[in-house]
């Protein structure tokens, strides 16, 4: 984990321990204190929606806005378009600054949700074909996860420097000289009648019908302990709103028992929370 992965979980201990700290919340004409959300799935609206009739109890007006792909929601909070977001991890949330001039950040930990490897075509990874094509993420930390997950079942060998912002370059070893093609991470499910083999974010496997504890070759979660805490999704904001109050009641509502019923159902126990 290098030096800004730190700073950000680390800051993000300081923004939980903020809740009685002053925030700058819009009210409402009714006098809720109004709040949005983005999310990228409709498993994530599901979620959200409880969440929203948690959080009127308490005074606030949540909105929650769906999202296409793991962009815009991060522009649309950027801007200030919403308020918060709830779709990524650290790790695509700290590249997602670094490529846009960003400063958001996470205010509180949701689950971690496991990357498979799908296929129409074989029931056992061992089955792949010499020069079979495996579709991955294009965007560098899912990317670079799918290239891990290839990794520990042997298909390839990465270079030991790579990290978890592996590439395709920093492929060593292919014995099968697998063909690995990067695409958008939401097209990635709609490729396997195409593809020998997907590496599928269970968001976008869910929305196409997956059940990835089912239907996965491989869950990167079959082996958690391998698992980087980069990989924890997260709500974020901008940073000079992480110590907003409301915010943070947002992410108290979202952090609780019945959240994490409603992603065991939802989810069929994929989604595992990430807040304790």
């Amino acid at each position: 984990m290098n030096k800004k992965m730190i700073g950000l979980t680390a800051s993000l201990a300081l923004f939980l321990a903020a809740c009685g700290s002053e925030g700058t919340s819009e009210e409402s004409t009714t006098g809720s204190e109004s709040v949005s959300v983005g999310v990228v799935s409709e498993v994530e609206v599901e979620v959200w929606e409880n969440v929203k009739e948690r959080l009127a109890d308490d005074g606030v007006d949540l909105t929650i806005e769906q999202f296409g792909d793991y962009v815009q929601p991060n522009l649309a909070v950027q801007s200030g378009d919403i308020d918060l977001n709830a779709f990524q991890h650290v790790a695509y949330l700290e590249s997602f600054n670094e490529d846009n001039d960003g400063d958001l950040t996470p205010i509180g930990f949701t689950y971690v949700s496991p990357l498979g490897l799908y296929s129409d075509r074989v029931t056992d990874y061992k089955d792949l074909a010499d020069g079979a094509e495996i579709a991955i993420p294009n965007d560098v930390t899912n990317g670079g996860r799918a290239l891990l997950l290839l990794q520990s079942l042997g298909l390839i060998t990465l270079d030991e420097a790579a990290g978890t912002e592996a590439t395709l370059s920093d492929i060593s070893e292919n014995p099968k000289n697998l063909v690995i093609t990067e695409i958008d991470a939401a097209q990635t499910a709609r490729t396997l009648p195409d593809v020998d083999a997907a590496v599928i974010n269970t968001n976008f496997a869910t929305d196409s019908g997956l059940n990835p504890s089912q239907d996965a070759l491989f869950l990167d979660t079959d082996n958690i302990s391998e698992v980087n805490e980069i990989y924890k999704n997260v709500i974020a904001t901008r940073s000079e709103d992480a110590e907003n109050e409301t915010y943070l009641k947002v992410v108290q509502a979202y952090q609780t028992e019945e959240t994490a019923a409603l992603l065991e159902e939802a989810t069929s126990g994929n989604d595992v929370p990430a807040w304790d």
